[in-house]
């Protein structure tokens, strides 16, 4: 479901792929070839969220903030993810059931562990990995990592458009 709150519309590119059961509100953009799955929440309420090219919001994942949300191209959000995060890169993922709290940044070609909670305002460095409650940085990704990443990233575009093609 795809709503305006205030005048202001979700602007959704043509080939990304929403969910009938996700629900998208207020100021949003969501890039090509991303997607949002069932139970999602994307809620532009209090400012703008950006979302990135090739970029999946997986089943039940909140994304809200308490100012801008920026989330990059190629990230994976998997189900279950809370995200009031200011910031995400690119080449990221977010873990199953991940929270990020307010103001967090993410940077670029990073992991958060599953269940990992980074705590407000926090930083995880590019090209790093988080874990733990509260999150910790723990180490820098090798490349079989980022390869994952990317492979994540892949895949759900496939399934998107899979969905699409299907006229879900």
């Amino acid at each position: 479901m795809i709503r305006s709150l205030d005048g202001k519309s979700p602007k959704v590119h043509e080939t990304a792929f929403i969910s009938e059961a996700a629900y998208v509100v207020g100021d949003v953009e969501i890039g090509p070839y991303s997607s949002v799955w069932p139970g999602a929440v994307i809620r532009a309420d209090m400012g703008k969220t950006v979302i990135g090219a090739y970029t999946n919001i997986q089943d039940n994942c909140l994304v809200h903030g308490d100012a801008d949300v920026h989330i990059g191209d190629h990230v994976t959000l998997g189900h279950s993810v809370t995200c009031h995060a200011a910031r995400i890169g690119d080449y990221c993922l977010i873990g199953n059931g991940a929270v990020l709290n307010d103001g967090v940044e993410v940077g670029d070609n990073a992991i958060v562990a599953s269940g990992a909670m980074v705590l407000e305002r926090k930083q995880v460095p590019s090209g790093s990995f988080a874990v733990g409650v509260p999150a910790e940085v723990k180490g820098r990704l090798m490349e079989r990592h980022q390869e994952m990443v990317r492979h994540t990233a892949e895949s759900y575009v496939k399934k998107g458009q899979r969905y699409k093609a299907n006229g879900l």
